[in-house]
């Protein structure tokens, strides 16, 4: 099914990325071309924003940047990282903080830094009136008590790459947040087909985090926004409704963030 004449934002993609360097242009051309209006671009850590702001500046009303130091490069000289942050929030309107975070999965080093950049970056957020993109890889709870630690219902955002549980889904959506839907609801094990049935289509967002997790029949290949459309109507299979719903509404979801 084509949904060309339906507009799908694609809430995160790392589209800088170097596996894109020898067609990144057809590549996006072929997404726009697939329905995608927006692509939302999370930022890694100092050394992503040269790429990231590039493709903001030529495609101006598709490609938006969000500005964060992302979990996994929190290191010694995080606070140095998140100078620069700031001062590009300074200088530049960016769509939201992101990604930021926790990650517990890769490596435990540096948790506390983790912590601490998580919730700073929070504030930066609160301060900039910007909504927050969250990576919470095997740290969920860990992420929920700093949120709740730095209580604000202001604070709004979506859970990236949601793959919780029902319990964690309703968490989420009760502190305000939407679910990033994402590939993972094309794996046969990816548990979302337990959870999407029970959750409102008021409370998700579609995703692709390409280059990674490339939804099945792509999946262990590059993944790319064109995609999107896949995801879409998984999403819709599962929550038993049209992939116009799906797409109009999540589509709706996205915009609400921006407000």
């Amino acid at each position: 099914m084509n949904n060309s004449s339906l507009q799908i934002i694609e809430t995160h993609a790392h589209i800088y990325d170097e596996t894109y360097q020898e067609d990144r242009d057809e590549m996006l051309e072929k997404a726009f071309s697939a329905g995608v209006s927006q692509i939302w671009m999370p930022n890694c850590a100092s050394e992503t924003i040269d790429g990231m702001m590039a493709l903001a500046e030529k495609y101006p009303n598709q490609c938006f940047p969000m500005m964060g130091l992302h979990p996994c490069y929190v290191k010694e000289d995080f606070e140095k990282e998140l100078a620069i942050v700031e001062d590009w929030l300074n200088k530049y309107k960016f769509i939201a903080i992101g990604e930021i975070g926790m990650d517990l999965y890769w490596d435990k080093t540096f948790v506390k830094q983790q912590e601490e950049a998580f919730l700073y970056q929070c504030q930066l957020a609160k301060k900039h009136d910007l909504w927050i993109d969250i990576h919470s890889r095997n740290a969920f709870w860990e992420t929920v008590n700093l949120i709740e630690k730095n209580a604000d219902s202001n604070l709004k955002g979506i859970f990236h790459c949601f793959t919780g549980t029902l319990e964690e889904a309703q968490k989420a959506i009760e502190l305000g947040f939407l679910l990033g839907i994402g590939g993972v609801v094309t794996f046969k094990n990816g548990g979302l087909d337990k959870i999407l049935p029970h959750v409102d289509l008021t409370s998700i967002v579609l995703e692709t985090d390409a280059p990674y997790l490339a939804p099945v029949p792509y999946r262990g290949k590059r993944n790319e926004p064109s995609y999107l459309s896949i995801i879409a109507q998984k999403v819709a299979d599962l929550m038993e409704c049209s992939v116009e719903k799906v797409i109009e509404q999540s589509t709706q979801n996205a915009l609400n963030l921006c407000q």
